[in-house]
């Protein structure tokens, strides 16, 4: 149990980061892809640099810096809660420090922000570079369901608050894989003929004449 409270809020934090990291990574490439025309242009030395490794390593580190900083400075701890329930002592987690745990939260969702505003400014690109359409909806669910969740997680006490924030990763964590992969898994198994590489080049000459 110790252990479990030490660590289960470090742990999501590093592991939600990874995930978001990589997410953005995708979007910088998609990015550097789109604008990458010009032979021998920075931006073309960035896509033999493989700078999607290195924005999951960096967005990654801050959070997992940050984690580290909180378990040495003011760790979470047990404690027994006597005043909830009458004539019950709950045993619950403390999360220690306030400001590194909402610094854990803001972390996150500062990278769901740079998700959403970077996938956003690239949703009008051609139809080889639309993920960009996939990923800005998926950060819009994901943003609105934590969002939502805050209130709803200050509100309750004991139990309930692990149910809230358990919710709330499977119901954004649904909204990401959902957004980016049904879209999809819905052309290679019902429209097979828009995926192939005619069709896409002749959507983007329409979309470019037009």
């Amino acid at each position: 149990m110790d252990t479990t409270c030490l660590l289960r809020q470090s742990l999501f934090g590093v592991f939600f980061s990874i995930s978001l990291s990589s997410v953005l990574a995708k979007t910088v490439k998609a990015y550097i892809n789109s604008e990458a025309t010009k032979p021998g242009s920075i931006r073309v030395k960035w896509i033999s640099f493989n700078v999607s490794k290195y924005v999951i390593l960096v967005c990654s580190s801050v959070q997992l810096l940050i984690c580290i900083i909180w378990l040495l400075v003011s760790p979470p701890y047990q404690e027994f809660d006597y005043h909830s329930y009458p004539r019950k002592i709950i045993i619950q987690c403390n999360e220690g420090s306030d400001i590194w745990f909402y610094s854990m939260l803001g972390y996150l969702g500062f990278l769901a922000a740079a998700n959403f505003v970077l996938a956003f400014l690239m949703r009008t690109l051609p139809d080889n570079f639309n993920e960009a359409k996939y990923i800005t909806f998926s950060m819009l669910v994901f943003c609105s369901v934590w969002i939502a969740m805050i209130p709803a997680y200050l509100s309750t006490k004991g139990k309930y608050m692990v149910v809230v924030e358990i919710f709330a990763i499977l119901t954004s964590c649904s909204g990401i894989l959902g957004c980016i992969f049904l879209p999809k898994i819905y052309i290679i198994l019902l429209k097979p003929n828009l995926n192939s590489k005619n069709a896409i080049l002749e959507r983007n000459k329409i979309k470019f004449f037009t």
